[in-house]
């Protein structure tokens, strides 16, 4: 069991089945994520201790699968009740109350060194259970505070294209690092074309004439569960019209508001890209789809008792 001090620090892992602590050692060293973050992976959430947008994120996974041509070890109803496992395992260790945040990665496997994927012996995945970690009120009261990369830029969707969720984060990381380094808590990472695409690991939004603008998925970004969701079911129930768009770091200047989502923290205001200053607060079009956001995942939950694991 935990020490108190650890209530909502634990982590439970599942390795192709074995449970155990996530601290412990669990793959080989000749695991191809490892090696050359040949691998893929996926996150839920719960609301109201329900999987939440199960289908949409399976989907997802099973895109990034064929994209990589890499087999999934498990079909989604073993996948679902090795989840439900892990749950339980996490809260017999004290894991805590609260939401879950869920991680599902998957590697080619292992196999002789070598770039070969042919190499590769059998798939291994590694399922994750902890305590979502959601912003402290007072930081989404404030809004957080984002600055753009100038160092480097999103890699073009011609090579590795940002749409599947793969093993390699040096991209995101690099570029969320250099932002750190300003002070800021998150980044805004632009293409070579100078468009703005997403933050490291948040779809992007502006409010201008009271429309939200997003990137257009053209502009070589991830196509956010949440993000899509928000386009197609939430806004659309509150009144807003989402548009996508080609939009460049100059036009900054011209937004009133900015806002992230992402499965794990869902709607999260901005209150500044660099010295660009956005409105926040109770009468803000993000506090609105936040709103708006938590009534669609109520009624979510209410609907899918089958996705219940808590």
């Amino acid at each position: 069991m935990l020490t108190p001090g650890m209530t909502h620090s634990y982590i439970q892992a599942n390795t192709n089945g074995r449970l155990h602590p996530a601290q412990e050692p669990s793959i080989s060293p000749l695991n191809r994520g490892f090696l050359y973050g040949d691998a893929i992976y996926e996150v839920w959430r719960t609301y109201h201790g329900v999987v939440f947008a199960w289908e949409e994120h399976w989907e997802r996974l099973q895109a990034s699968a064929r994209a990589l041509a890499l087999a999934l070890p498990l079909a989604p109803a073993e996948f679902l009740g090795e989840m439900r496992r892990t749950v339980t395992a996490f809260d017999a260790q004290g894991g805590g109350p609260g939401e879950l945040y869920v991680r599902m990665q998957i590697t080619r496997g292992g196999g002789p060194i070598g770039l070969d994927p042919g190499l590769a012996d059998r798939p291994d995945y590694v399922l994750l259970v902890q305590t979502n970690k959601d912003f402290p009120p007072e930081k989404l009261h404030a809004g957080l505070r984002l600055s753009v990369a100038r160092e480097l830029r999103r890699n073009d969707r011609r090579t590795l294209d940002p749409a599947w969720k793969t093993g390699n984060y040096l991209n995101n990381l690099l570029c969320l690092h250099e932002a750190r380094t300003r002070g800021a808590d998150e980044v805004v990472m632009a293409n070579l074309a100078e468009e703005i695409t997403e933050a490291a690991v948040s779809n992007i939004y502006f409010v201008r004439d009271g429309r939200v603008l997003t990137p257009a998925l053209a502009s070589g970004l991830l196509a956010g569960v949440t993000r899509r969701i928000l386009i197609e079911r939430v806004a659309p129930a509150a009144g807003v019209t989402v548009r996508e768009a080609r939009l460049k770091t100059s036009d900054l200047a011209t937004m009133e508001e900015c806002f992230l989502t992402s499965t794990t923290k869902d709607v999260t205001p901005v209150a500044a890209i660099d010295e660009q200053r956005f409105r926040v607060g109770p009468a803000s079009v993000a506090l609105r789809l936040k709103a708006a956001f938590a009534d669609y995942a109520r009624t979510y939950a209410a609907a899918h008792s089958e996705l219940r694991v808590r």
